[in-house]
């Protein structure tokens, strides 16, 4: 693993916050260019993705803070440390939607639109940014003998942080293909939670970063199984 990429004198790049602004900087630029598709100004674009990834990272930190409180108890000031990595995916997506919902509201912009085109994107940057947590060495998997080798556990283990870079490509190129298609406003953003939350709900039976809560699923699988609920009422609203 390589959680520190290089330093220079007091100043340490780390590969996490790296991997974290490549993802900004990757998504932005191929979304403000299907913007037009859209009927959406590359400005407007560009703001959305700032609104969107400046709340997506603020509630990711804040329900990570909150998942393991047992040690950010006793480390108050390491919560602000954003670049040893520690960002959930359900707390980023939170408040990734609801900035969006409210900027799209704000702009006058039609909602479904805007998250069939923002959705390809939120999991091409969850992809690039599982590469940061695999350089990180968190998020790691369970204890298996052909797995990789992560140093600062000492063990060979399930390489979930790839598990799910690959997976969630996957579905990048999954939202890309369905939006050649001419299917009801709303649909490809409803796609994405189906998917993401599949694809959470299987790696996280090979993730060994958690304790189980019930009836043995964890915590991040009872929310996946809430995602994917939701994307059902979404389009029971949406057909109405």
């Amino acid at each position: 693993m390589h959680p520190i990429l290089f330093t220079i004198g007091s100043f340490t790049i780390y590969s996490y916050g790296v991997m974290l602004a490549l993802s900004v900087l990757v998504c932005t630029y191929l979304l403000s260019r299907d913007a037009a598709r859209y009927n959406i100004s590359q400005d407007t674009a560009y703001d959305l993705v700032f609104w969107c990834m400046l709340w997506g990272i603020i509630g990711a930190r804040i329900f990570y803070i909150f998942i393991t409180w047992s040690y950010y108890s006793n480390n108050l000031m390491e919560m602000l440390m954003l670049q040893k990595g520690g960002l959930a995916w359900q707390g980023g997506f939170l408040g990734g939607t609801l900035a969006g919902v409210w900027f799209a509201r704000r702009k006058k912009l039609f909602l479904k639109p805007v998250m069939d085109l923002v959705a390809p994107y939120i999991a091409l940057g969850q992809s690039i940014g599982r590469i940061g947590c695999f350089f990180n060495g968190c998020c790691y998997g369970r204890s298996v003998s052909w797995g990789i080798y992560y140093p600062v556990h000492g063990a060979r283990l399930h390489p979930t942080q790839l598990y799910e870079t690959a997976g969630l490509f996957l579905i990048f190129l999954i939202l890309k293909e369905a939006q050649k298609k001419k299917y009801e406003p709303g649909f490809i953003f409803i796609l994405y939670l189906w998917l993401a939350a599949l694809e959470r709900f299987i790696v996280e039976f090979y993730r060994a970063d958690h304790d189980m809560v019930w009836w043995g699923l964890s915590l991040a699988q009872y929310v996946a199984l809430g995602v994917f609920t939701a994307g059902l009422i979404l389009m029971r609203a949406f057909k109405k």
